[in-house]
């Protein structure tokens, strides 16, 4: 009876030892993969402001993006825009989901999802007219590439005249990361 007490004991000893062990390991192999992940992050996004006759416009879209490989990376954005053109205000919100793929080094494709909420206010003889909805919009592009800076076009195969706050389809862009 005794033999049994002494080897339950050595076997609870053994047991927490290698549970110890084995969570050291799991918790060290999480940190490493964490420490990983932010390695491979990168920030970045636009600014833009303008000023016109009566108008004004500006910009913030914050952006990060996971380098998956070398050649490709999926990220996300948030997008924030403020225009006032005489009696019309427009504001617009959103969020966006991007991957990027560098087919050379230089030449960069991109797809872009963006779902913006958006608030228009027309002054129209005095009286103000609401227009609030959701706008979709789906950016193909390309661009030229050098390290952290990509130029380029894209263009929104989404795109609606009516409902879109981008003047046109077809627009070009700078994207920086960082």
């Amino acid at each position: 009876m005794r033999k049994n007490k002494h080897f339950l004991s050595k076997l609870l000893i053994i047991s927490i030892l290698i549970t110890a062990f084995a969570s050291n390991t799991t918790i060290a192999q999480v940190s490493a993969s964490y420490s990983n992940f932010w390695e491979k992050v990168q920030f970045g996004g636009g600014l833009g402001i303008g000023f016109g006759n009566d108008s004004f416009n500006a910009s913030v879209s914050p952006s990060a993006i996971y380098q998956v490989n070398p050649m490709f990376a999926v990220g996300t954005g948030l997008n924030f825009n403020y225009s006032k053109f005489g009696d019309h205000k427009l504001t617009a919100y959103g969020a966006s989901a991007l991957t990027l793929f560098n087919i050379v080094p230089a030449i960069q494709l991109s797809a872009e999802f963006e779902q913006m909420r958006i608030n228009r206010d027309f002054g129209i003889n005095g009286s103000t007219i609401e227009d609030n909805y959701w706008n979709s919009a789906l950016f193909l592009g390309i661009g030229y590439s050098n390290q952290n800076v990509t130029f380029g076009i894209r263009y929104d195969v989404l795109y609606d005249d009516e409902k879109s706050i981008y003047a046109d389809a077809l627009m070009p862009f700078v994207r920086v990361y960082f």
